[in-house]
């Protein structure tokens, strides 16, 4: 845990520092095989929707004995409609599930005659249901309509409180990777979608917002610092908010899926297929693909939006000449000898510490001011350091 603290305080502090906005493309090749991947389970093999989407009809048997209870339901139903699609599961530890296409009252009744002749059971433990699809048919445009007012109105909040829109289109991006790699992920496993896999689907749209928000907020704070010194790129700026939010992103992400992994491992051993093992299924996917969006695809998306604009390009202009300037500064010092290398150390950490000190911050302990003395670890830059002026009366005396 400390070696994890220390390493969280290096990227903090920039001893450390992991280039994500310089390696972009390198990440960009594992998203664009994510994607990729995605849309063929999308495109391609479908989703797989739950009978409150398609509609159909739904048999519950409540069945003491029931080893082998797939091949068996699927047996026994297709005696009485041969060629049928059936789906079989269990809930919970006693409950069987059989759903089918939609039957009429007469194949309905037969099939629940089947299945309690096959489990044994009176035809009063066999449950026959019907939904149709205009149910779901109903949900999936309600989803929708939440999805775009949900869209809408994060748009202009995030471009009212970072003051640009390219913040917004950036998170917006984030967000929409987020949804289309895990109802991929879905559609290509095969899992069953429900509609509590859609309220998941939605849940994990704010879960990527919150990550996105506070990376940005960093960004921000560092990149308006960069345009006041002029001494970093605005990538350069940008990555290091990335760094700094790291380990944070990590532990809330991590805090955040195990509890969800938690109700996963339930639904899975003891509950069985239904809304809970949906819900938690949903979340766990979107959650872990919300961290690595927020780390990988927002702050990078911003950075080459933002590249194009003049500001930027005066800023990274100014910072290079500086931080060339200072390399040959470096290098000469280096080259000169020991006595000419700490003269320039101290010339070089004066003007950081002046910097600083003129952006509202206090010096270093032990660092050089212009006149060359060492600075007090208690000390501060600034009108506070200056001499006091004294009266006119103490002066003439």
């Amino acid at each position: 845990m400390s070696r994890l603290s220390d390493f969280g305080n290096d990227l903090y502090t920039g001893k450390r520092t992991i280039r994500f906005v310089e390696h972009s493309q390198r990440f960009l090749i594992i998203t664009v095989v994510l994607l990729l991947l995605a849309g063929i389970g999308f495109f391609v093999r479908g989703l797989n929707l739950d009978m409150q989407f398609r509609g159909g009809s739904e048999f519950r048997v409540t069945a003491a004995q029931s080893d082998g209870f797939e091949g068996r339901a699927r047996d026994a139903t297709r005696t009485v409609v041969p060629g049928q699609a059936v789906n079989v599961t269990r809930l919970g530890t006693g409950t069987i599930r059989v759903q089918t296409e939609r039957l009429t009252d007469t194949q309905s009744n037969q099939v629940r005659s089947a299945l309690a002749d096959e489990f044994e059971v009176t035809p009063e433990s066999v449950s026959a249901s019907f939904v149709g699809p205009s149910w779901g048919a109903s949900v999936s445009r309600n989803a929708l309509k939440a999805l775009a007012w949900f869209v809408v109105l994060v748009s202009i909040l995030m471009a009212a409180y970072f003051r640009t829109w390219k913040m917004a289109l950036a998170a917006l991006v984030a967000l929409a990777h987020d949804v289309f790699i895990t109802v991929g992920i879905f559609a290509l496993s095969g899992f069953e979608v429900s509609p509590a896999t859609v309220i998941g689907f939605l849940t994990i749209l704010g879960y990527s917002l919150y990550d996105n928000v506070v990376v940005f907020d960093k960004v921000r704070e560092n990149t308006n610092l960069a345009f006041e010194t002029g001494r970093v790129t605005f990538a350069q700026a940008a990555n290091r908010a990335v760094n700094q939010t790291l380990i944070r992103s990590i532990n809330t992400s991590v805090t955040t899926l195990l509890p969800v992994g938690a109700l996963l491992v339930v639904g899975l051993l003891f509950l069985g297929p239904g809304t809970l093992l949906d819900l938690a299924l949903a979340l766990f996917i979107g959650i872990a693909v919300g961290a690595y969006s927020s780390i990988i695809i927002a702050t990078p998306f911003l950075v080459w939006l933002r590249s194009k604009d003049e500001d930027v390009k005066a800023l990274d202009k100014k910072a290079l000449r500086y931080q060339n300037a200072r390399t040959k500064e470096a290098a000469a010092a280096e080259a000169s000898g020991g006595a000419s290398a700490e003269v320039s150390n101290v010339d070089a950490a004066a003007a950081d510490d002046l910097a600083a000190a003129e952006s509202g911050g206090t010096a270093r302990e032990g660092a050089a001011t212009i006149t060359g003395r060492a600075v007090h670890k208690y000390a501060q830059t600034g009108p506070r350091n200056q001499p006091k002026r004294q009266s006119k009366s103490k002066r003439n005396r």
